[in-house]
């Protein structure tokens, strides 16, 4: 199984996707297990939620999103690259994760504020030796896990990296960079 789908192969819309070699880090931070639980927190597209669940064949991911859009191309795409192992939840976390069950690793893409309350939840529930990667763009979701993560220091070891990526882009017979946002990448490990 080849880790790393081309972005252009999801069914997209407006709803944001996690790039490709951002999914690559992630998944590999991730280091998910062929029977993994996952859930995938602020899902969008599913990419993420995808590639987990192609990672993980015995295993299962719950793919969360709150967004209509969103709900729909996550079906489209588990379709698409016939992923049976996936539900999508519809809603926002936390309270979309009242019913899920223990896992063994949670990627988190949106945390809508509440991502103290979010990591509570999965804290009650992650299996020993899970993992927590969250991908942020903004310095306050990046200081909110800091936060969280110094303040639950006998519960959780973590790093954290921030990647920028370019890809080449041809113009007329020039080859340029384009940067695509710089992503901050927090991976917790429970003790």
């Amino acid at each position: 199984m080849n880790l790393g789908i081309k972005d252009e192969e999801f069914v997209r819309g407006k709803v944001p996707m996690t790039k490709e070699e951002i999914r690559i880090l992630t998944l590999v931070k991730a280091q998910i297990a062929p029977n993994a639980v996952v859930y995938d927190i602020g899902a969008g597209t599913g990419s993420l939620s995808i590639e987990a669940a192609r990672l993980a064949p015995a295993g299962y991911v719950y793919a969360i999103e709150k967004n209509p859009e969103g709900i729909g191309l996550i079906a489209e795409n588990a379709k698409k690259f016939s992923v049976e192992n996936i539900s999508v939840v519809e809603g926002a976390a936390p309270d979309a994760l009242a019913d899920l069950p223990a896992l063994d690793v949670a990627l988190i893409g949106g945390s809508g504020r509440r991502l103290a309350d979010i990591l509570d939840i999965i804290g009650e529930r992650l299996r020993p030796d899970g993992r927590i990667v969250a991908n942020a763009i903004t310095m306050q979701t990046v200081a909110a896990c800091l936060d969280y993560f110094h303040a639950h220091a006998d519960r959780y070891t973590y790093e954290a990296i921030q990647v920028q990526i370019s890809r080449l882009e041809r113009v007329g017979s020039y080859d340029m960079a384009k940067a695509l946002n710089p992503i901050y990448i927090i991976t917790a490990q429970r003790k």
